[in-house]
């Protein structure tokens, strides 16, 4: 994807209120000094929220495009975040942090059991004593009964933007999205057209529970409605507070 010229796209369609619970959510879990990684930040946008609110944040991201927009809104906000260029399955190249967090369906791109479970040791080991990782996952709700046959279109005189849902068929509680994204070039007088296959999986809560604990938590809590409402299987969204 041309992330340059997506990610301001990508910045108007999404929910301002997903971040707003993400930081709520966050910030009722964690003490004001806590040193906070965000993996997978994207263009940023929760960890400005944490900066601003006087957090000490950090950033990770494997697009280097998205982090350079992530760079870019943090200047223009005047504030400071380091920001790491990296897999979340080897964050070797980092040090530890008091809280790590991965949220907007991260994790659900991770297609198999023993990259999840890498990815869950890999935060284990670079948390201080007694730290917390908070995330967030579709259910196989989301994935079988929501996801399939959803359909976003949106067209503006510069840019058109289309979303299709599938029901996966490479993996139990697997799901694709079929993106497209026009963008009118006006030296050609014709759209460009650029096009993504998204998959996610996931996987039922006790695996989640048995991978966590396997690699080290032991106090994970599970929660629907940004931390609000407690566990329930057939919902959008569950959250896990995790700690060592």
């Amino acid at each position: 994807m041309i992330y340059k010229e997506f990610a301001e796209f990508y910045d108007e369609l999404f929910d301002p209120e997903m971040y707003s619970g993400w930081f709520q959510y966050l910030t009722n879990s964690i003490n004001q000094n806590s040193s906070i990684l965000d993996l997978a930040c994207g263009n940023g946008k929760l960890a400005i929220m944490l900066a601003k609110d006087n957090y000490e944040v950090s950033g990770a991201d494997l697009s280097g495009e998205m982090l350079s927009i992530a760079d870019q809104h943090a200047r223009e906000a005047q504030v400071t975040i380091p920001f790491y260029e990296l897999d979340m399955r080897n964050l070797s190249t980092i040090g530890n942090y008091d809280v790590i967090t991965c949220f907007d369906d991260s994790l659900n791109y991770l297609l198999n059991l023993k990259d999840l479970e890498l990815v869950f040791s890999e935060v284990a080991s670079h948390l201080n004593p007694k730290g917390k990782f908070l995330f967030d996952v579709i259910t196989p709700y989301q994935a079988n009964e929501v996801y399939p046959g959803y359909m976003y279109n949106y067209r503006d005189d510069e840019r058109i933007f289309m979303w299709t849902s599938y029901a996966g068929e490479f993996a139990k509680n697997s799901v694709e999205h079929e993106l497209t994204f026009l963008m009118y070039n006006e030296q050609k007088d014709a759209f460009d057209e650029y096009n993504e296959l998204h998959q996610e999986v996931t996987f039922e809560v006790e695996t989640y529970q048995e991978l966590l604990k396997k690699v080290g938590f032991k106090n994970i809590t599970i929660t629907t409605n940004f931390g609000k409402d407690p566990y329930e299987k057939n919902i959008k969204r569950w959250f896990f507070e995790c700690q060592l």
